[in-house]
């Protein structure tokens, strides 16, 4: 076999190594962002229910201290101990409330609860 068969067939062998490796680099491409695609849509998902539940949580916030006359710590007792005076105000601030009567519950009611709760923690979310 003469040198330059030799070479032409070494040439071929490396050019058919790399054509492989750039088919398999493209091919594993493709799957990293289809997978990427897969956990930017599931993100996207999980934010918007989150949003949507934290609404739903909100409005019913502001049901209990606009039509029910609860002052928000009262609202937070009503909700056990699953949420706090602070995020109450998140939540209701989110379902549209402007926040204008947050200061005047740390003021404080007469309810002493309701003075604990409201005072330092509605105060603190209000800055």
């Amino acid at each position: 076999m003469s040198q330059q068969t030799i070479k032409q067939r070494a040439r071929r062998k490396a050019h058919d190594a790399v054509a492989r490796q750039r088919k398999e680099r493209a091919e594993r491409e493709r799957r990293l962002e289809n997978l990427a695609v897969q956990v930017l849509t599931a993100v996207e998902e999980r934010d918007a229910a989150v949003a949507d539940t934290e609404q739903r949580a909100g409005a019913a916030l502001r049901q209990m201290t606009e039509a029910e006359g609860l002052t928000l710590s009262e609202a937070v007792e009503w909700c056990g101990e699953e949420i706090s005076v602070r995020e109450a105000t998140r939540l209701r601030r989110l379902a549209g409330d402007d926040g204008a009567d947050t200061a005047g519950e740390s003021s404080g009611p007469t309810n002493s609860a309701a003075a604990q709760g409201g005072g330092v923690s509605a105060g603190t979310a209000a800055g």
